[in-house]
């Protein structure tokens, strides 16, 4: 996943996955939703993004995978 701002711009692209946008769905005024040609969301397109979102902080939370007693042993 990826998450670009232009400033210049004052747009948001959070990209979900790789792939060519065939179709798009407004959400929203302003926020689009593109879409793969079987309608999978590529990405979410948010325009004057500064009035929805905060830019002062991102923060990105990854889930943590736990690992076997067996995978912990031979990673080591």
């Amino acid at each position: 996943m990826k998450i670009k701002y232009s400033s210049d711009a004052d747009v948001c692209i959070i990209e979900l996955k790789p792939g060519i946008p065939i179709d798009s769905i407004d959400l929203k005024e302003g926020i689009i939703l593109h879409l793969d040609q079987d309608g999978n969301p590529l990405e979410i397109e948010i325009i004057d993004a500064s009035k929805f979102i905060s830019l002062d902080e991102v923060i990105f939370s990854l889930p943590t995978v736990k690992l076997s007693k067996a995978n912990r042993y031979a990673s080591s």
